[in-house]
């Protein structure tokens, strides 16, 4: 990834046009998708400011172009071993209920048109198995992982999540 971010706007495509959209990222082996119309950019690594008494997989806060918003790393989210960043790990910044929130991710693959009908529910194998999954969809030959925004965010730390950038304010 180059060192200038991208931007993503509402003004270079109409809402319809980015329903079926999807940026593409990988965490391990696996291949993520997050629905582009909650995208605001792809950012490199920036410091990240430990707060205390966030959960683990938020890693801290960061201040981007005077704007703090905390990061979350999906490795830890989903309980998968911690590794060193790299050139490739980049922070995905999205809008998840009107809170901008970085995702750290291990490298962002591409953005794709995943049309509704090659999405398919997840299984259910037990309770809370999927629960950042919200659908699999199989492009070409592989598996893509869509999730689920707004269980990303687990909403009982959204309180200490706020209350930490306006301390930092």
């Amino acid at each position: 990834m180059s060192d200038v971010s991208k931007t993503f706007s509402g003004a270079e495509a109409s809402e319809d046009s980015l329903s079926s959209k999807f940026l593409t990222f990988k965490i391990d082996n696996e291949c993520y998708a997050i629905e582009i119309s909650f995208v605001i950019e792809i950012i490199n690594m920036l410091p990240i400011t430990p707060v205390p008494g966030l959960p683990a997989y938020v890693k801290g806060i960061v201040n981007l172009r005077g704007r703090i918003i905390p990061v979350m790393d999906l490795r830890i989210r989903f309980n998968k071993s911690e590794i060193a960043y790299n050139e490739r790990t980049c922070i995905v910044v999205a809008s998840i209920d009107g809170m901008d929130i970085g995702f750290i991710v291990d490298s962002v693959a591409e953005v794709l048109t995943i049309p509704e009908s090659d999405i398919v529910n997840p299984p259910a194998i037990k309770k809370d198995s999927n629960r950042f999954v919200k659908g699999i969809a199989k492009v070409k030959d592989e598996i893509k992982l869509i999730l689920d925004n707004q269980s990303l965010i687990d909403f009982r730390d959204i309180d200490d999540i706020a209350s930490a950038i306006q301390n930092e304010n």
